[in-house]
Parts: structure tokens; C-alpha cells; sequence
């Protein structure tokens, strides 16, 4: 019988063994360069500094130039038809690229990776990995295959995977801002959407891995985090059983988003707390309080409506009506006065005739958002809409529509800013303006963007208060008191 006392040897020369296969890995890999190029939602250009985390472990060292890059990964979207396509015509260049270095590798990752799968591989001819969002862990692995000559794909989906132990690497980052991901998936089966398919069910990440990877943003210099997944409002973490023991915030016995909120905004005051995005239906007053509570958290929502009309939301498959969503703007209105909200919608889904469409336009008028994300209809492969509803609204009709929308969200926009001449914003610095180095740019706790001229008194990082003199249809532009 093995002595209890005695270490395993068996176990630790295991572990020995994956060390030294690690450090090999790591060897073989040095110096090698990586570009990543992120299309889509935050959450995509979240998971690549996860990919680039995974790879840096591994020896790989990143480029801003794909031409001198030995690997290449596109990042990718499948929400609309022009994103696959644009990621298309961008793969093109990159095969020209690799002409002229034969040895370099070119994967597509995420979304429209999970849904095309190997077609990338089989049909297309354009690239030699594809990965799906859920196995970022396995790409060492896969690029391993392709130096060997194989063409490597790995698109499971996962029940577990959060990356909750994983230090994204910041890419392209002005040392301010940082997206951090809280959640994966998405258990909402709107029948327009094909996130369900391509990033799996919904997992949330345990709280004390979110509460670490802030306070360490804040520790580094960072300011403003903003809290991500397809739909915030459903986070809700439990201990497994075995973490039962290991659990030390107050002995707690689940989590959900508002406890969360509150827990990364008592990290510091002066870190800010953004979170994207919410849907309608699960949003609660407890989350709406939590906001109110802390000056930190930023008075912005993110509140996709779709569509006005109630009959156009069921075959959406939203799971709540034109009066339910009046009934959250309100409570919005209510608990935390002058909140700015944003919202998705979607011009010309199947069936929606003229008044419908009428409809949505009077929602508008009702919320009068801040800012919105406006698409026309666009039918995606394996959609329980592309199954089950005909894209029967012709093209020139979804135009005229979405031009409407765009027109009537430009006004509302422009009305929120003149609304902001007069006052003081805190303004959280961003860096130069993008027409001028004369002046700064940063964004308010409304996410507004505020334009303000430099001074030696104040840097990036820090926050001022502006005095707004005027504003243009986006932007706020005043002088620091």
C-alpha cells in the first residue's frame, strides 16, 4: 500500500513530463509572430486578447503588420451578411500576403468560424485552421497540425468554458479602458440570431476570477472596465461543490449581476463600471438600484428593442411585449434619472408591414435613445427565422425604412447632447482627439464623447470636469473648471 505521506512519484513525474513538453512547445514557438484582426461585438475583440494570451504563453510575440506575421487569425462575426463578407474579401488579401511568405498560417476564429466550420477548409481554400470561440486553449495544438502539413479544425462548443483563468493581454489598448468578460453563450433563441449556435449555452465565470482581473486593471493604471456578455442581466454563478471549501467572499452561496456590479464597483471609486449587453426581459430593479447606488457605475444602458410592435417581437421570439419594454424605459427613468440608453433595431423583419414599422418609429419617440445600432433585416443560415419565416420585405422597402429610423435616431441624438449645453460633465480622459492634438477626448458617465482643449494640468487617465459650451450632432465640447 502507497505510504499517505509519501508524495506521489508517479503524479510528479507526469507533471514533470508536461512541464518540459510545455517549455519545448514555448521553444519551438519563439519569436514567431501573431496578428489577430477583430471584426464584430466586444466580446470578440475580448476573446482575441484571450487568443493572444494563449499563444504569448507559447513563445509567439504580436504584430501590428500582417505582411510580417507567421501567423494570422481574423476574429469574426456572423450577425449580418456584409460582416461575413467583409471577413471574405479580407481573407483574399491574406492569401496574397502568404504568396509572398509561404510559410505563413492563416485561421479564422469565432463565430462564423463555428458556423461554416470546415467549408473554410474544404471549399474555400483560404485558410489552414478554423476554431471555434470555445477552443482557444487547443490552438497551440492546431497550429502544431498545420506546421506539419495538416489543415486543423476544432469548433466544439463547451457547457464549461469560461477562460476565467486566463490574463487577457491587452491589444491596441490606450491603458484606460478594458473590456472583461463575465459570461459566455447565450440561452435566448431569437429567431433572428445565430449567437446561440456559434458560442453555445450560457456559463457564467466565477466572481472572484472578475473581481481579481479588475482590481489588477486598476492596479495597472487602468480606469474604466466595462463588464460583457450576451446578455449581463443573466449572469448567475454557484460554487461547484468542491469549491465549496475554497470559497472566501462571505462564505456566498450564488452571485448574480447586481451583487456583481456592486462587488467590481467597491474595488475603488475611481474605477469606472460600464456592462454591455442587456436584454429587456431580465433586467431588474435590483440592477437598476445597484447603478444608482454608486456613482462609478456608469449611468448608461444598453437596451435592445428590436422592434416597437408587439406581434414583430413574438416572431422574433424576444419574450416581451411593446408595453413590457415601456414599463423597463420607465423604471430606468425613475430609479436613476437622466440615464442614457442605447438600443438595437432591426429594419424590415419578415412580415412587418407599414404600421408595424410605424410602430417602432413611435418607440423611438417614446424612449428618445441616446445612441442606436440600426441594421436592416438580414436572413442567416440555420436561424430559426431563416426555418421558419420568409424574408418576404423587399429590399427597396427595408432601405426606406432604415433610413427612417437612422433620420429619427439622428434628431433624438442630437436633441440628448444639446441637453448636456450648460452643465458639468466628469469626464474620464481618454487621449488626443481624433481631428487634433490641441484637444482631448474622453467620455462622460453617459457615454457621451466630450472634446475639451489640452492642458499640462491633466493627462490621459484622469478624470476632469467639463463645463459643456456646445455640441455637434455626436459630440459634447466644452473647457475644463
Amino acid at each position: 500500500m502507497m505510504d499517505l505521506l509519501t508524495p506521489d512519484k508517479t503524479h510528479d513525474e507526469s507533471r514533470q513530463g508536461e512541464a518540459m513538453m510545455l517549455e519545448q512547445t514555448a521553444e519551438k514557438h519563439n519569436g514567431r509572430k501573431l496578428y489577430i484582426e477583430s471584426y464584430g461585438c466586444a466580446m470578440n475583440f475580448s476573446d482575441s486578447e484571450i487568443v493572444a494570451s494563449i499563444l504569448l504563453d507559447k513563445g509567439f510575440e504580436t504584430t501590428k503588420d500582417y505582411n510580417n506575421a507567421d501567423v494570422v487569425f481574423i476574429n469574426t462575426c456572423s450577425i449580418r451578411e456584409n460582416a461575413e463578407q467583409r471577413v471574405r474579401n479580407r481573407l483574399k488579401e491574406f492569401t496574397v500576403a502568404k504568396v509572398k511568405n509561404p510559410g505563413m498560417i492563416v485561421g479564422v476564429l469565432g463565430c462564423m468560424a463555428e458556423r461554416l466550420k470546415a467549408k473554410f477548409l474544404e471549399e474555400e481554400k483560404l485558410v489552414d485552421v478554423v476554431v471555434g470561440p470555445d477552443a482557444y486553449r487547443d490552438l497551440p495544438n492546431l497550429i502544431d497540425q498545420v506546421d506539419d502539413g495538416q489543415k486543423a479544425v476544432n469548433v466544439l462548443l463547451s457547457r464549461e468554458e469560461t477562460y476565467a483563468d486566463i490574463n487577457p493581454v491587452r491589444l491596441n489598448t490606450n491603458g484606460i479602458n478594458a473590456f472583461v468578460s463575465i459570461m459566455r453563450g447565450c440561452d435566448n433563441m431569437c429567431s433572428f440570431c445565430v449567437v446561440p449556435f456559434t458560442r453555445g449555452r450560457e456559463r457564467s465565470r466565477d466572481p472572484q476570477s472578475i473581481i481579481k482581473e479588475c482590481t489588477d486593471l486598476y492596479n495597472q493604471g487602468y480606469r474604466e472596465v466595462t463588464l460583457l456578455g450576451q446578455n449581463v442581466d443573466s449572469y448567475k454563478w454557484k460554487p461547484e461543490a468542491t469549491e465549496a471549501a475554497e470559497i472566501s467572499i462571505n462564505d456566498i452561496t450564488g452571485v448574480n449581476f447586481a451583487q456583481l456590479l456592486e462587488m467590481v464597483a467597491l474595488i475603488n471609486p475611481d474605477l469606472r463600471v460600464r456592462f454591455s449587453t442587456s436584454h429587456p426581459k431580465d433586467i431588474t430593479d435590483e440592477v437598476l438600484h445597484a447603478i444608482a447606488k454608486y456613482e462609478n457605475i456608469c449611468n448608461y444602458i444598453h437596451l435592445p428593442v428590436q422592434s416597437g410592435n408587439s406581434r414583430v417581437l413574438d416572431l422574433m421570439n424576444r419574450t416581451y411585449d411593446r408595453e413590457w419594454y415601456m414599463e423597463r424605459v420607465e423604471a430606468i427613468r425613475r430609479i436613476i434619472p437622466g440615464c442614457a440608453i442605447s438600443t438595437d433595431m432591426i429594419a424590415g423583419f419578415c412580415t412587418e408591414t407599414e404600421e408595424e414599422h410605424q410602430e417602432t418609429l413611435s418607440m423611438m419617440d417614446f424612449v428618445q435613445y441616446d445612441y442606436a445600432y440600426m441594421f436592416m433585416y438580414s436572413e442567416r443560415p440555420g436561424t430559426l427565422a431563416a426555418k421558419r419565416y420568409t424574408d418576404d420585405i423587399p429590399e427597396t422597402v427595408k432601405n426606406r425604412r432604415l433610413n427612417e429610423i437612422v433620420n429619427k435616431q439622428r434628431a433624438h441624438s442630437h436633441l440628448r447632447l444639446q441637453e448636456q449645453v450648460g452643465k458639468v460633465q466628469r469626464v474620464l480622459i481618454e487621449g488626443f482627439s481624433k481631428k487634433s492634438n490641441l484637444d482631448y477626448c474622453g467620455r462622460s458617465n453617459n457615454n457621451a464623447m466630450v472634446v475639451f482643449p489640452v492642458s499640462e494640468s491633466y493627462k490621459p487617465g484622469q478624470y476632469v470636469n467639463v463645463f459643456i459650451d456646445r455640441c455637434t450632432t455626436a459630440t459634447l465640447i466644452g473647457k475644463v473648471i
